[in-house]
């Protein structure tokens, strides 16, 4: 069912940003840590059964190569954070705003960046929009559930109305990639979807601390991958 993975992750978070915002930081970090620790490994799985998919395996291995660097050269990753801190720095800097308001907005913002600024969000809206698979956005969600709930202890019930632009931006990504989908080859898919794999091993050693890697850098492989599985056939 198209929408299903954001339909969940919009419910995931709602229900964390209430949690949060009414019982505050009383969850132990030990419980927070596995469990982020348990996504990490089914970041993995997820990963490798997607990589695995390819065809041509000189595809998504020229495709990360070629595309990282161009992702490292254009720094997206440094881009996207100062996006943020600028869409931070304007909601929080108007004048006039008291004190609640400016907490309020910065819940919201800051969440709306965590939720949907990532390499998670275009990956999952990509699967679920071309070939029905909500499973990463399922994942996907589990996360945003815990930070959200995480983020409204500290910051309040202004996190729980990221759920609108959330439905929105990855809700749109999604229909949109299901509208292009109809136009892309299937081989063309399998390859993208494998150099995604490979990018999800990368954001799962991240999210498990045993390497920091600059996913967001390396989405310019999946354009890369979609030009060399059409061309080469």
């Amino acid at each position: 069912m198209i929408l299903a993975g954001t339909a969940l992750n919009v419910l995931t978070v709602a229900a964390g940003s209430l949690l949060g915002a009414f019982f505050g930081s009383r969850i132990p970090v030990r419980i927070s840590r596995i469990v982020f620790q348990a996504i990490g490994l089914f970041t993995l799985l997820i990963g490798m059964s997607m990589a695995l998919k390819t065809q041509r395996i000189l595809i998504p291995v020229f495709s990360l190569i070629l595309g990282s660097a161009l992702g490292e050269w254009l720094d997206l990753d440094a881009a996207i954070g100062r996006l943020g801190a600028w869409v931070k720095g304007r909601t929080n800097a108007a004048p006039g705003t008291n004190a609640g308001a400016a907490t309020f907005s910065e819940g919201m913002i800051t969440a709306f960046l965590l939720f949907c600024v990532g390499s998670m969000t275009i990956l999952g809206a990509f699967e679920e929009g071309t070939r029905g698979d909500s499973s990463l956005l399922i994942t996907k969600a589990v996360m945003d559930g815990f930070s959200s709930l995480a983020l409204a202890s500290a910051l309040g019930i202004g996190v729980l109305f990221s759920i609108v632009p959330l439905l929105v931006f990855q809700g749109g990504l999604t229909l949109a990639a299901a509208g292009l989908g109809e136009f892309i080859p299937l081989p063309v898919i399998a390859e993208m979807s494998a150099v995604g794999g490979l990018m999800l091993l990368g954001l799962g050693l991240s999210i498990l601390e045993i390497k920091k890697i600059k996913v967001v850098n390396m989405l310019p492989a999946l354009l890369v991958g979609a030009l060399l599985a059409a061309l080469i056939r």
